[in-house]
């Protein structure tokens, strides 16, 4: 049988990864779009295999497995919910299941964060909208503690990476998906604003309901610090497979951000109150 065309096995994945200069030893918080790649045979557990090789077995392979689809007020509903009438809404509502971290898939994270997620040995950390899933010898370290107020802050998994000197490797996408820098916006001058966040539990095998308040997130400014970042020696830019591939630190990622808001503080201000006023009331 001839393989496909461009077809990536192993040694190809393994060989883009260390020239691209993913670290031996640190550990990974992996964002990846495995059709960007291309074929790869053997599919996301190759892909894996290709990561362990190069960081070694000493390193955390950690991925994003955020569950949007069991919130309320998530953009995800928004959209999935826009032309309904009230009698369909609530019914779509009464359908959604409540985040189990042992068994809820994760919702369009893309196979490489699913097949981490479903590995044995791998840990999930308890947040019902936005977990990590993480394999490797700090994986229960790293997913503990996420606490339900801090999304993606101080007591979130990023917090941690970012002590353990963690690197962000994004394969086939770009900052614009790049939860590290989410990290940052909890590290402003001036703290974003809080709104209510409305989700489904699974407590004892049933469905509960779980309100509370958090920092309203914004990631629309995401691909311009990208853009800046990537004109700084601070970004390793290459190709895994097929895919465009970015490689940076945690700390160099959340520090430059959180310095390029910082310093166009009023005018982001004036653009979030600005998404604020078009989307209408979010919660």
């Amino acid at each position: 049988m001839i393989p496909p065309r461009g077809m990536q096995d192993l040694d190809a994945l393994t060989a883009d990864l260390a020239r691209l200069g993913l670290p031996s030893g640190r550990d990974v918080l992996v964002h990846c779009s495995m059709r960007r790649i291309g074929y790869v045979e053997g599919g996301a557990g190759t892909l894996f295999d290709a990561v362990r090789q190069v960081t070694g077995p000493g390193a955390t392979i950690v991925v994003p497995a955020q569950t949007s689809d069991n919130s309320t007020t998530s953009p995800a509903f928004r959209e999935a919910t826009r032309s309904l009438g009230q009698a369909d809404l609530d019914a779509f509502e009464a359908r959604m299941k409540g985040f189990n971290p042992a068994s809820t898939p994760s919702y369009r994270m893309g196979w490489f964060a699913e097949y981490v997620r479903l590995l044995p040995g791998s840990v999930r950390s308890g947040h019902p909208q936005t977990s990590f899933a993480a394999n490797g010898p700090r994986a229960a370290r790293l997913m503990d503690g996420h606490d339900l107020r801090s999304h993606l802050g101080e007591q979130s998994p990023l917090a941690k990476l970012y002590e353990s000197n963690a690197a962000v490797l994004l394969l086939g996408v770009g900052f614009a998906v790049c939860t590290a820098l989410h990290l940052a916006e909890y590290r402003l001058r001036s703290p974003r604003p809080e709104r209510r966040y409305r989700c489904y539990l699974e407590v004892d095998g049933h469905r509960r309901l779980c309100e509370f308040e958090a920092a309203d997130l914004d990631d629309s400014v995401f691909p311009q610090i990208g853009r800046a970042l990537e004109e700084t020696a601070r970004v390793s830019l290459g190709r895994v497979g097929a895919a465009e591939a970015r490689l940076v630190a945690v700390r160099d990622a959340v520090d430059f951000a959180a310095a390029w808001m910082n310093d166009r503080d009023d005018t982001l201000d004036m653009r979030r109150h600005g998404r604020r006023t078009a989307q209408g009331d979010r919660s």
